[in-house]
């Protein structure tokens, strides 16, 4: 399906993790949420009726829109580094 595996999300979270153990910060949350986008825009592509799937894709994006706008309003340098890095349009 359109999951990211374990090894895949470990490897997101020490790239982006800010400290030794961080899973829960916004840029950890912000990359596995694209890297699932990601992964549900090719299964869309290949599905395009799959409606349930795209609810999920939906709700995904919004999720990481709110944690995008909090972080661009508590710090706007970690939100620059965290767009640049994911290579987002903003």
């Amino acid at each position: 399906m359109a999951c990211i595996t374990k090894d895949e999300k470990a490897a997101i979270i020490s790239k982006f993790a800010r400290a030794e153990g961080d899973t829960g910060s916004p840029e950890v949350q912000i990359a596995i949420l694209s890297a699932e986008i990601d992964r549900l825009n090719e299964h869309m592509k290949l599905h395009p009726h799959d409606f349930h799937s795209h609810r999920g894709l939906m709700m995904k994006i919004g999720h990481r829109r709110n944690l995008l706008n909090y972080l661009k309003d508590s710090d706007v340098q970690r939100y620059r580094e965290v767009i640049a890095k994911l290579g987002l349009r903003k």
